[in-house]
């Protein structure tokens, strides 16, 4: 483990008060996820350009050292209540970098105002822009972090109910796969994630599946039909809840058929990859990421 990771989780605990999470006005949440996100400076090398895909609003992360003809579809996290473009500026331009291959990000409308399945809805909207800009469906990759990770499995299984070609793969940072939280292990987890409050997680939940129940399986992909998805790629730690989403989803889709890789991290905390270089840890899962994906699009 490096310095840079102990300084990060003590830092963390130090100012993450969990038990209040739960508590906490959503303008609060909203702040400290854009906060947090901006923590990490955008490296050099990559050329930002605004767009709207069919009417959601978007940002290409363009890296000068291209050599695919592929698209990444990056879904940011943030409980399908927080989150933006902004936020995660620099994880979408460093996977750009380590991947040589364009990003796109979309500001997905977010709860409560906007709650399920408008996410989902806005993703296939952008999604089926790229599909209309002649861009081969093997070629995109659909990636995300927590929410954005859960948003990527959805969607993916809602384009093939809808029988629409679906993308080469998905690469899932930290997925959130079950909104319920039924994970026999989170508990225990619980008590080694720094970040995560389990009650939190319920009311993020809600807010965004008010009317709907959690085990829809658009809401928590976990309880899908998982047969004919693309090869899946996950990165997780071993000190976060929501390894046991990724776990118990990892089992499901091997049986159902589906290729999937997990690759777990020690004593990282939840979506590490944010700091970029502020982290070794969260370069060195970027740069696995981007071998992934380029050799997906090449």
């Amino acid at each position: 483990m490096s310095l840079q990771n102990l300084y990060i989780r003590y830092t963390i605990r130090r100012r993450i008060n969990k038990e209040a999470m739960a508590g906490l006005p959503l303008k609060s949440h909203r702040k400290g996820m854009e906060n947090f996100g901006k923590m990490a400076k955008i490296p050099n090398g990559v050329t930002f350009e605004k767009v709207v895909c069919d009417g959601v609003p978007s940002e290409w992360a363009i890296p000068n050292n291209i050599k695919t003809q592929g698209v990444v579809l990056y879904l940011h996290g943030g409980a399908y209540a927080m989150g933006s473009v902004a936020s995660h500026r620099s994880l979408s331009a460093n996977i750009a970098l380590a991947s040589k291959t364009k990003c796109l990000t979309i500001d997905y409308r977010l709860a409560p105002e906007h709650p399920f399945p408008s996410a989902i809805d806005d993703t296939l909207k952008a999604y089926n822009w790229l599909l209309k800009q002649g861009i081969d469906p093997k070629k995109i990759i659909f990636s995300g972090d927590s929410a954005g990770g859960g948003l990527a499995i959805a969607a993916m299984i809602r384009l093939k109910e809808e029988n629409i070609p679906l993308p080469g793969a998905a690469v899932c940072l930290s997925p959130w796969l079950d909104l319920e939280g039924t994970g026999e292990q989170a508990q225990m987890l619980m008590k080694k994630d720094p970040m995560i409050d389990l009650a939190a997680m319920n009311v993020f939940a809600l807010h965004y599946a008010p009317k709907e129940k959690l085990r829809h399986p658009l809401v928590s992909p976990l309880h899908a039909d998982l047969k004919g998805l693309p090869p899946i790629y996950i990165q997780v730690s071993l000190s976060e809840v929501l390894l046991d989403d990724t776990l118990r989803f990892e089992k499901k889709a091997k049986a159902a058929g589906v290729s999937v890789e997990v690759e777990t991290w020690k004593k990282t905390v939840h979506v590490w990859q944010l700091f970029g270089s502020m982290l070794p840890e969260a370069m060195k899962a970027i740069k696995k990421i981007g071998v992934y994906i380029e050799d997906k699009v090449k």
